[in-house]
């Protein structure tokens, strides 16, 4: 549908295109008529009034504009007392510093790339920041405060059903009359005797203190010039380099096809069954592959840090972008 702005500046054009009996100014009629003027005065008062109908429009959209830079400037200073992005934190900086990768940061984007040099091979890890958007996205999706509410009266059913609290130590030995399990003298285990590690209660501070874990994904490419890469994709969460595929090419710009050419022709190319199809020692063995060339443990913890870090870096100078941009 056409907006109101639009209708009111096109009327005084379709009444002239619509009626043919209104005389039109040409070069040649340079002396016109009284009638003529009267046409002509008739026909532009559309033109005013559709001039102060839409100075009217930009006056609201001005209020809108002042209070969505308000808005943005409250953000900003949100996000910058609850955390400082402008010093890399100090485990972030420890591991770049005795790390044998080199960082490839740029400001503005989100992909983030690793390098380094492994004897005649050159080693190349990207991932991106977007993994941890992706994963903020799919937790709003699957958050259903009524589905919880429905899980909590079931269970409660169920606890009432099997004695509640009462039931709180019981095994498997027949029930009772009650709905409870019997727990004979003899199958009791006293704390003390229990096994190491065995506790069902969690240490103090145990809970409440690790960081969100969420999987990052990454691209790995070992090249040995003239000999091809062998390209790994991988997850990084928890602390492990969990590898998914692995894809080998004879020439080493299939590995990063730039063009629909390249791309094209890769997909035609036999990808290698799944990781997980291989057999257990070559699975093994690729994994030692992997951390023999610094892709541990070690990097797999620092991956998420960072992207977190850089996300809300980014974010920010997004905040002050849309702002700038707003009130010029």
């Amino acid at each position: 549908m056409m907006s109101m702005r639009y209708i009111s500046r096109s009327v005084p054009r379709q009444l002239l295109r619509l009626n043919p009996q209104l005389p039109r100014r040409t070069l040649s009629t340079v002396r016109q008529s009284t009638l003529l003027q009267q046409s002509l005065q008739g026909v532009s008062g559309p033109r005013y009034a559709a001039f102060s109908t839409s100075q009217v429009v930009r006056e609201a959209e001005s209020q809108v504009d002042q209070q969505l830079s308000a808005k943005l400037e409250s953000e900003l200073q949100i996000e910058k007392e609850t955390r400082d992005s402008d010093t890399i934190p100090a485990e972030i900086q420890e591991y770049i510093h005795n790390s044998p990768f080199q960082l490839e940061d740029v400001p503005g984007q989100e992909e983030v790339a690793l390098t380094r040099k492994f004897g005649d091979e050159s080693i190349r890890i990207t991932f991106s920041i977007d993994d941890l958007n992706n994963v903020e996205q799919e937790a709003d999706e699957y958050s259903d405060p009524a589905l919880t509410d429905e899980e909590a009266d079931d269970l409660a059913e169920m606890n009432a059903q099997s004695g509640g609290a009462n039931s709180k130590g019981a095994i498997n030995q027949g029930r009772t009359k009650g709905g409870n399990f019997a727990v004979a003298p003899e199958d009791s285990i006293a704390p003390s005797d229990r096994a190491e590690g065995s506790y069902d209660e969690p240490s103090s501070g145990q809970e409440g203190n690790q960081a969100p874990s969420f999987p990052s994904r990454l691209h790995i490419n070992i090249e040995k010039a003239g000999k091809g890469v062998l390209q790994l994709e991988a997850v990084a969460q928890d602390g492990e380099i969990m590898i998914e595929n692995v894809h080998y090419y004879k020439k080493a710009e299939l590995a990063d096809a730039k063009t629909a050419e390249l791309d094209w022709s890769r997909r035609n190319l036999y990808a290698g069954p799944p990781f997980g199809n291989l057999d257990e020692d070559l699975q093994i063995l690729l994994d030692r592959y992997i951390e023999e060339r610094g892709i541990d443990t070690a990097l797999a913890l620092w991956i998420p840090e960072y992207i977190d870090w850089k996300e809300q870096k980014e974010y920010l100078s997004w905040l002050s972008n849309v702002k700038s941009f707003v009130e010029a």
